[in-house]
């Protein structure tokens, strides 16, 4: 019979444990990111109507926002979104845009206030009363907030980004 050193199997344990350990985290990560994704919303039949008269062939993803229904899909060559209330109401429409189409105190404001930060996504938002919204997000601190404008461009507020 054959004698090991004690440190040989206490260095043996230890591997086992890791192993065993990282198994159990990888495994925990994928059940926690199975459960993340997001549920299939039931879209209400007057919700799909209005989406289908005011934006006809156009397939959406439906997500739920707060109470709301919103539907995301492509709309000449950009990301768009429309958002509606559980009877059918566009309450907005939020389009891409590039950086370029901002009204000019945007970019001012911006280069003043936040030189350094990183512009990830702009926006045009419409609401149903049509009044017109810029959004562009930033990463400040690596976190991303919108900063919000009016118009004519001038500053609305900052909101912590999703």
């Amino acid at each position: 019979m054959k004698f090991q050193k004690p440190q040989e199997n206490n260095f043996k344990a230890i591997v086992k444990k890791v192993f065993l350990g990282l198994i159990v985290i990888s495994t925990t990560t994928l059940f926690a990111q199975s459960e993340g994704k997001t549920k299939k919303v039931i879209v209400p039949t007057e919700v799909k109507a209005a989406f289908a008269k005011e934006f006809p062939a156009k397939k959406a993803n439906w997500e739920m926002e707060d109470s709301n229904y919103e539907a995301e899909f492509r709309m000449n060559g950009n990301d768009a979104s429309a958002l509606y209330d559980t009877k059918g109401h566009q309450k907005a429409l939020e389009i891409a845009i590039n950086k370029e189409e901002l009204p000019a105190n945007v970019m001012l404001y911006l280069k003043k206030n936040y030189p350094s930060n990183k512009i990830t996504e702009t926006a045009k938002i419409t609401d149903d009363k049509k009044e017109i919204t810029y959004e562009v997000e930033i990463k400040k601190e690596r976190k991303l907030y919108d900063v919000l404008f009016n118009s004519k461009g001038a500053f609305l507020k900052i909101v912590t980004g999703d």
